[in-house]
């Protein structure tokens, strides 16, 4: 960002003291503090006396110095939790109002940004966690995410949205950034080109797929377009009703043909006036390192010949609270390595020679080692003022019961945990998603998730689960067992047995319901 930009964002961050300082005192009510600290990326917890800061990474790329940065604050400030979040940041958690303005002033030194990480704002631009070392991507589009995220934030305090804008980019091998369902999403293609959809989103209301708007936007266009995407959303968006103020309503105003048309309108007024486009970054070297080969489940070998990704998953996207530094002892003087935030709430660890990956797989053997246990969980009630129920801790019971059965990997898919109808885990669009809410029984409200089945994101096959039962929350560790030990007898695959076997597997659920 420019010298004018960060001066401008110190000068928030000075003015912010006093507001926390405020809020802190009880001098101001949660829904003005809110108002005011969402937009700098830090929320009050549950607990009023503790705060979260989400510190915005585009393309969830951390790279080494990013990571010394986070080591430092973890260990200086004893940050006792960090979640890895589905839209590739990282926050932290459990601070004190003095705590978060310093640590926003530090990040900026590493180019981190909170600025816009919560509220009315464009949010942290997505990319595929492998993009440029992927074996079979289109291209390498993380330099058109950073691009974009640049001048999201660059353009932030000039523009009013009715709500926030989500924007992913694919490089074309899988769709963990769920590009298919996102307020904007750009799609890769082997010619050069991105496909463009627009207005998708999750929520408990009118969960959409995107419009496709267009087939063949040039790289050096995307900025034309992310900007007529904001222009019509702040011609069209919903101001006066938050629960309909998310692009994906702009489908039921405007119809898609009518929302493609008025998009497109934009773009050309915003291309004739110019300046927006982007130069080709120049191609980094391939690195050349090589030391043997590794065979491993969590290693995956990168288009760069000798180097590896490695993949570490921590339960629940919950960083245990030495691991930063952990990680950086073990790659600061490694060539080229880097972290990179999976909206899947994975790290992948990259540009690895064999040698350097066994090391960090052994550094990392405390994550998940199964699909199961690679599912997907917000931060839960526990900490968000907005969650219904306590999904980290509903995670953790399930992972818990099924590690005890000795369910083995495949048997059981990825499960997509929110704590509350926002979907902040995506469970719409899991296997098996799980929605926080209620459930009455004897007349009392007990603790329980309705399951959502069938569900996907992947690549090609975006698809919406069935809403399905509502299970109590103490009921799901012997669901997940038993589900799992159906697939473990009859030898197939989760995939396979829930298509072949459905009315076993609705039959099973049925029993919990």
């Amino acid at each position: 960002m420019n010298q004018q930009w960060t001066d401008t964002f110190r000068q928030e961050i000075a003015g912010f003291q006093n507001t926390i300082g405020a809020f802190d005192r009880g001098e101001l009510d949660r829904k003005a503090y809110k108002g005011i600290s969402g937009g700098l990326g830090s929320y009050a917890q549950r607990d009023p006396a503790k705060h979260m800061l989400r510190l915005r990474i585009a393309g969830g790329r951390l790279t080494l110095e990013r990571l010394k940065f986070l080591a430092a604050v973890a260990e200086r400030e004893q940050v006792a939790r960090i979640k890895l979040t589905t839209c590739g940041t990282v926050q932290l958690h459990d601070l004190s109002a003095a705590q978060v303005p310093a640590i926003m002033e530090e990040a900026i030194g590493c180019g981190i940004y909170t600025k816009g990480g919560g509220g009315d704002n464009p949010r942290n631009v997505m990319c595929s966690p492998l993009s440029g070392v992927q074996r079979g991507e289109a291209f390498d589009v993380l330099p058109w995410a950073e691009a974009a995220a640049e001048y999201l934030l660059s353009i932030c305090r000039d523009i009013h949205m009715p709500r926030k804008l989500k924007i992913a980019f694919c490089n074309g091998v899988d769709d963990c950034v769920h590009s298919a369902f996102r307020d904007m999403g750009f799609l890769a293609q082997e010619d050069g080109t991105f496909s463009v959809r627009i207005a998708g989103g999750l929520g408990a209301a009118r969960p959409s797929m995107g419009v496709l708007v267009d087939e063949k936007v040039p790289p050096r266009e995307v900025l034309y377009n992310i900007r007529a995407m904001v222009d019509t959303f702040c011609a069209h968006g919903n101001y006066e009703n938050r629960a309909k103020a998310r692009t994906r309503f702009m489908q039921d105003t405007l119809g898609r043909e009518g929302l493609k048309e008025e998009f497109l309108k934009h773009v050309a007024a915003r291309k004739a006036e110019g300046g927006l486009d982007i130069s080709r970054p120049e191609a980094a070297a391939d690195q050349c390192r090589r030391d043997g080969a590794i065979d491993h489940p969590r290693a995956a070998a990168q288009k760069q010949d000798g180097l590896y990704a490695v993949k570490y998953h921590p339960i629940g996207g919950i960083l245990p609270a030495g691991k930063p530094a952990q990680l950086y002892a073990l790659l600061r003087d490694i060539p080229g390595a880097e972290l990179r935030v999976s909206p899947d709430e994975s790290l992948y660890i990259i540009n690895l020679t064999a040698a350097e990956a066994e090391r960090v797989l052994a550094a990392t053997e405390d994550g998940a080692s199964t699909e199961f246990e690679c599912s997907v969980a917000c931060i839960g009630a526990s900490t968000c003022q907005q969650g219904v129920r306590d999904s980290q801790g509903a995670l953790q019971a399930m992972v818990q019961a099924v590690r005890e059965a000795g369910i083995p990997d495949g048997a059981l898919p990825r499960v997509c945990v929110s704590g509350c109808p926002s979907s902040c885990a995506a469970h719409q669009a899991g296997a098996i998603g799980l929605q926080g809410g209620v459930k009455l029984v004897d007349k009392k409200p007990e603790p329980a998730f309705k399951l959502f089945l069938g569900g996907c994101g992947e690549l090609g096959r975006a698809r919406f689960g069935e809403s399905s039962v509502t299970v109590l929350e103490r009921d799901l560790p012997a669901l997940m067992v038993e589900l799992g030990k159906a697939v473990q007898q009859s030898g197939q695959s989760w995939q396979q047995w829930s298509e072949a076997h459905s009315q076993e597997r609705d039959a099973i659920i049925a029993k919990y319901a």
